[in-house]
C-alpha cells in the first residue's frame, strides 16, 4: 500500500476533518487505515436510507456512546444538513466525538447550503498519487498514458487499466451529471465533457467550446462549473503584476489526473503529436495535487503576452514564485528560454526559473536550471 503523504496532516489534526477528492483517489481507504471506531457508508443505499428517512440517526447512533469516539462517514455530500448535526454534536462541551468526513462533490454540498462548520473542522483535499509519494520515482511513460490514480496505477494489466479509465467518464456521467439534475440534456453534457477533454490545456474559451459541442453558451458556463464543482478539473488563473504591458487574460485549464483524460478521449498512447500536451497536464497536476497532499497553500498562473511571449507555469508557494517552462524533449536550447526572459523582464523582483523536461540529468543553461521533471518538483518542496 502507497503511504498518502496527507495521512500525517490527517492523524495529528486536533479538529474534525472534511476531506474532499474526485472518486477514486483513494480517500475512503486513507481514512479507514486511520482505524474509525464507527464507520457510516452513505453510498450505500441501505444506510443512506435510514438516515434520510430519520433526521435524528446520527444523534440515536452516537449516543451510546460516553468516551472518546472517532466517526467516519463517508460520501458526506449525499446529505448535507448532516453537518448540522455534527456542528450540534461538536458544540456540546462533553463532546467525545472526533469526525472524518468525505466527499467527492463540492457542489453537492453548496447545492444542499451545507454548514462547512468553520472552526470546527479543518478541510484537506487528496488527489491522485504523487511522485513525492513514490519517492521521485514514478514512472513517467506509465503516468502519462495511465495516469496516477491509486487503483489504476498498481493494476499490473494495462489493458484492465484502461477499460476502468474509459468506463470512469460513463460512470461519473450516471452518477454525477443526473445528480446533478442535467439529465434533460444529458446528450448535450456529454458532448460538452469530450469537447472539454479535447480543448484540455488550452486558453478557456466557453463560446467556442459551446459551438463545438453544439449547446448554449449559457449551458456550457454551467457545465463547467459543475465540472470544477465536482473536482474533475482546476484552473489556473492569468498571471497579473500590472498593466505595464496587456496579457491574455483567459484562464487555462487542467483535468485532476491524465488517465482520466486520455479515458474520455479514448487514447492512451504518448505519440509525438500528443506528448507536449500531456506532459504539461502531468507536470501541473503534479505540482497541483504535491501541494495539497502537504498542505501547502499554493497558487498557480500561466503567463502569455499579446504577442505571444509565453510561460506554462508560474507557481506562487509561500513567500516565493517560480517561473518554469515545460518541455517533454531530452534536449533544451537557448530558445527555450525565451519565455522567462520575457517574464523576468515583466515581473522584474526575484524569482526562481526553471525548465522541466524528460531529460535524466540536470543542467544550466543562461543562468536558468534545467530538471528533470521529478527533480524540478522535489525542488519545489512538492
Amino acid at each position: 500500500m502507497i503511504t498518502r503523504a496527507i495521512q500525517s496532516a490527517l492523524t495529528k489534526s486536533k479538529k474534525s476533518i472534511l476531506l474532499l477528492g474526485p472518486r477514486q483517489t483513494g480517500k475512503s481507504t486513507l481514512v479507514s487505515s486511520l482505524n474509525p471506531e464507527i464507520v457510516i457508508n452513505l453510498a450505500h443505499e441501505a444506510t443512506y436510507l435510514d438516515f434520510v428517512r430519520n433526521p435524528h440517526e446520527l444523534e440515536q447512533r452516537l449516543r451510546v456512546y460516553k468516551k472518546p469516539t472517532s466517526v467516519f462517514i463517508d460520501e458526506i455530500q449525499r446529505i448535507p444538513s448532516l453537518l448540522n448535526t455534527i456542528q450540534f454534536l461538536l458544540d456540546k462541551p462533553e463532546n467525545p466525538f472526533h469526525f472524518f468526513l468525505t466527499g467527492s462533490s463540492a457542489r453537492k454540498l453548496k447545492r444542499g447550503h451545507a454548514n462547512l462548520l468553520p472552526g470546527r473542522i479543518h478541510s484537506f483535499y487528496l488527489g491522485p498519487i504523487t511522485c513525492g509519494e513514490l519517492d521521485y520515482k514514478m514512472d513517467t511513460a506509465k503516468a502519462l498514458s495511465r495516469g496516477s490514480l491509486p487503483g489504476i496505477w498498481t493494476e499490473e494489466d494495462a489493458s484492465s487499466a484502461e477499460k476502468t479509465l474509459r468506463t470512469y467518464a460513463a460512470t461519473y456521467l450516471k452518477e454525477e451529471i443526473q445528480a446533478e439534475s442535467l439529465a434533460r440534456n444529458l446528450e448535450g453534457f456529454a458532448r460538452f465533457l469530450h469537447v472539454t477533454a479535447e480543448w484540455a490545456g488550452h486558453f478557456l474559451d466557453l463560446s467556442k467550446m459551446a459551438a463545438a459541442a453544439q449547446i448554449a453558451r449559457q449551458s456550457a458556463v454551467r457545465y463547467f462549473e459543475v465540472l470544477e464543482d465536482c473536482l474533475i478539473i482546476h484552473h489556473t488563473n492569468p498571471f497579473s503584476k500590472s498593466l505595464t504591458r496587456r496579457l491574455v487574460q483567459h484562464p487555462r485549464f487542467y483535468f485532476f489526473d491524465v488517465g482520466v483524460l486520455n479515458g474520455l478521449l479514448g487514447n492512451f498512447n504518448t505519440s509525438a503529436d500528443r506528448i507536449g500536451s500531456l506532459f504539461e497536464h502531468l507536470i501541473c497536476t503534479q505540482i497541483y495535487h504535491g501541494a495539497n497532499s502537504r498542505d501547502k497553500e499554493i497558487r498557480l498562473s500561466s503567463f502569455r503576452t499579446e504577442h505571444g511571449a509565453e510561460v506554462d507555469l508560474i507557481v506562487a508557494i509561500e513567500r516565493d514564485l517560480f517561473a518554469i517552462e515545460l518541455k517533454a524533449s531530452k534536449n533544451i536550447g537557448t530558445t527555450d528560454l525565451r519565455g522567462l526572459k520575457s517574464f523576468s523582464d515583466y515581473y522584474g523582483k526575484k524569482h526562481h526559473a526553471f525548465v522541466f523536461f524528460l531529460g535524466d540529468h540536470k543542467k544550466q543553461l543562461e543562468g536558468v536550471d534545467i530538471l528533470p521533471w521529478q527533480e524540478g518538483i522535489k525542488t519545489l518542496g512538492l
